[in-house]
């Protein structure tokens, strides 16, 4: 058996599309407490008040929602070389790119399903403004103090009219762990849950009930707390977003979770999500069937039908 490389150092970013950009871009800044840091074309570059990097997320005007580009960052000049290797040979290239202002060098590809990726090594850093300077020096910048005070990208989930290419993908291609599945009762994966650090999931892909190709379930950021995804509800609820499901707690990832759409139609998921690491090397895939699944959550919440129907760009 060959030992196997981790070379992506984590998910770094997240593109996407919406037809409401000024909405969008206050939904990011005010309710989830993001930082608009540029604009570059038809696009507004935000950031978490803890990432190293110099953005998290890019909303990009379009006439419908959806998800653009995963940008994932290696972990060497070496580890982009052997990803970037993997890629070619699997067929899903696109190229260099130097087009994005918060990094160097990207080699841009796509999923099996569609989904475009970029992987690169070199990146600008996050530098704080006097505004933003942290008191402690250990801290990308202030904690904000309002709104639900999103702390970091947490991981996203594509739908995917094949999960089983996808899973293929995440493991040959990219080089990441497996650590939950839901298997249905004829064998096929209704979802896959993978890893690229000790978290316990990054990346996610779960069958989407068209059929099509390409499209988003959801994309999620962490807050520091339980506590803190509470808060969130209040926020959104003031604020007139609309909460699809949660709080709750999933059985899968045992994920604490609030579900809400961005005005784009583009759901997020906020989450206190840092508690479990899978700190096994020898990691064993938790499988879960479809009975276990038609139970609900974790403490019994009945899955709610949207969660099952909606994705964007919708259809």
């Amino acid at each position: 058996m060959t030992e196997p490389i981790r070379d992506v150092a984590h998910v770094s970013a997240v593109e996407l599309f919406t037809p409401v950009l000024a909405e969008s871009t206050a939904f990011f800044a005010d309710v989830l407490a993001l930082e608009e840091v540029y604009r570059h074309g038809d696009s507004v570059y935000l950031h978490t008040w803890d990432d190293y990097e110099s953005f998290t997320v890019k909303l990009t005007a379009r006439d419908k929602a959806g998800i653009g580009r995963t940008w994932l960052r290696a972990r060497s000049p070496e580890a982009l070389a052997r990803r970037v290797t993997a890629i070619e040979a699997a067929g899903l290239g696109e190229g260099w790119n130097s087009d994005e202002p918060g990094y160097g060098e990207v080699f841009q590809f796509h999923d099996p399903d569609g989904h475009p990726f970029g992987i690169y090594w070199d990146t600008k850093r996050y530098e704080p403004s006097d505004a933003t300077r942290p008191a402690l020096k250990n801290q990308a910048s202030r904690f904000p103090g309002r709104g639900a005070n999103i702390r970091r990208l947490d991981h996203v989930n594509y739908l995917a009219a094949q999960v089983d290419a996808a899973e293929g993908f995440l493991a040959d291609v990219i080089g990441a762990r497996p650590s939950e599945q839901i298997v249905n009762d004829d064998g096929s994966k209704q979802g896959v849950w993978y890893t690229v650090c000790d978290k316990s999931y990054d990346l996610v892909y779960t069958r989407d009930w068209t059929g099509t190709a390409g499209r988003l379930h959801h994309i999620a950021f962490a807050a520091d707390t339980r506590e803190d995804i509470l808060r969130a509800a209040d926020v959104c609820l003031e604020a007139g977003v609309h909460i699809e499901t949660g709080p709750h707690k999933h059985a899968i990832q045992q994920t604490f979770f609030l579900y809400v759409w961005e005005p784009g139609g583009n759901r997020i998921e906020l989450c206190n999500a840092g508690a479990r690491l899978l700190l096994a090397p020898d990691h064993q895939m938790i499988t879960w069937t479809q009975a276990e699944r038609a139970k609900g959550q974790a403490w019994g919440l009945k899955t709610i039908e949207s969660f099952h129907t909606h994705g964007t760009p919708p259809l």
